[in-house]
């Protein structure tokens, strides 16, 4: 099954009816899920805050808001996501970040920021908690003193992690503790083999592989023009390389490149990112969306009312063994 998601993002806007429609224009094409990114060093608003405004204005779409595990306690973070998820019945996940710079740091009177390698080591030490957070007491807690708070919708919410320039450090915290996986390549050959490292990295740590969506991550611009003069992937123009891939043409030539990559089997979806939010994402719902729903490669409702029921994913267990540790790669990591 072909995944498709889009990101809200674009210049900083306080208007929280910009990211309503936007997010009520993707459902329109049942996509699986909208992403807003996030940092202590960006200008905006808060993007949880956001999609917990957006989640009652829509039914389906998923909403995936980045979550700065960096200067942000875990008990916080698996609250605010669980409220996410029960606002919107099930549809929440959330995008680990990271907080790099020394100017986020300092915003919380902290020392410089911390190696690479330490900021992903407490991604993973948040992200586990929050999973502990969310699946409830360990089945050997004394009744009198286990706090017994529901469960989110969705059992936990749909976690994401962005690997692109993370190195070992990110592939390891997607291989423990991800849903979806985001990758950025230029070429099809370059995708399957990103898609073949992580699920194989997740056999590593004891995990179905079959568990993961691995997607590749596309900045998209539809432009003017019905069809590219020379249609496909482009390597990112310079102004772009921090975002990765890009592809610069028409919906028509774009619905082609996502169904070729996909039945080759180098990525299990994408994620879109318009660099015109409200002319592109009108384009991929209208236009490349519509002509590969056209051609039965795309569905035409969402199949369930969850995140995970859009993934195709299995609802966690709840409670916790009694020895609750993480584990144990198989293997060492290369």
């Amino acid at each position: 099954m072909l995944h498709l998601a889009v990101a809200l993002d674009g210049p900083p806007r306080f208007d929280p009816g910009h990211f309503t429609e936007l997010a009520r224009l993707a459902e329109h094409g049942a996509l699986d899920f909208v992403t807003l990114g996030d940092s202590f060093a960006r200008p905006g608003p808060d993007a949880l805050a956001v999609l917990s405004h957006v989640a009652p204005a829509t039914r389906r779409i998923g909403l995936v808001p980045t979550v700065t595990t960096t200067h942000t306690e875990p008990g916080r973070v698996a609250t605010a996501l669980a409220t996410l998820d029960w606002v919107s019945r099930g549809r929440a996940g959330w995008c680990v970040g990271v907080s790099a710079t020394h100017a986020e740091a300092a915003l919380f009177g902290r020392r410089p920021a911390a190696p690479t390698a330490a900021l992903w080591q407490r991604a993973e030490e948040v992200a586990a908690a929050a999973a502990r957070h969310w699946d409830g007491p360990a089945q050997d807690a004394s009744p009198a003193t286990a706090p017994r708070p529901p469960r989110p919708p969705q059992g936990r919410p749909v976690t994401v992690v962005d690997v692109t320039g993370t190195g070992q450090d990110g592939l390891r915290c997607a291989a423990r503790h991800a849903d979806v996986v985001l990758v950025r390549a230029p070429s099809a050959e370059r995708a399957a083999a990103l898609r073949t490292r992580v699920r194989h990295e997740a056999t590593a740590y004891g995990r179905d592989p079959d568990d993961l969506r691995v997607l590749l991550s596309l900045v998209v611009d539809l432009g003017e023009r019905e069809s590219a003069r020379e249609p496909g992937l482009l390597d990112a123009a310079p102004s772009l390389a921090a975002h990765g891939s890009y592809y610069s043409g028409g919906p028509v030539d774009l619905a082609g490149l996502l169904a070729r990559w996909h039945d080759a089997g180098a990525v299990d979806g994408f994620h879109l990112a318009p660099i015109a939010p409200h002319r592109d994402l009108e384009r991929i719902v209208n236009g490349t969306v519509a002509l590969l729903q056209h051609r039965s490669l795309f569905r035409t409702f969402h199949p369930g009312g969850t995140l995970r029921e859009h993934l195709g994913l299995p609802r966690p267990v709840g409670g916790r063994p009694a020895a609750d540790r993480p584990v144990a790669p198989q293997r060492s990591a290369s």
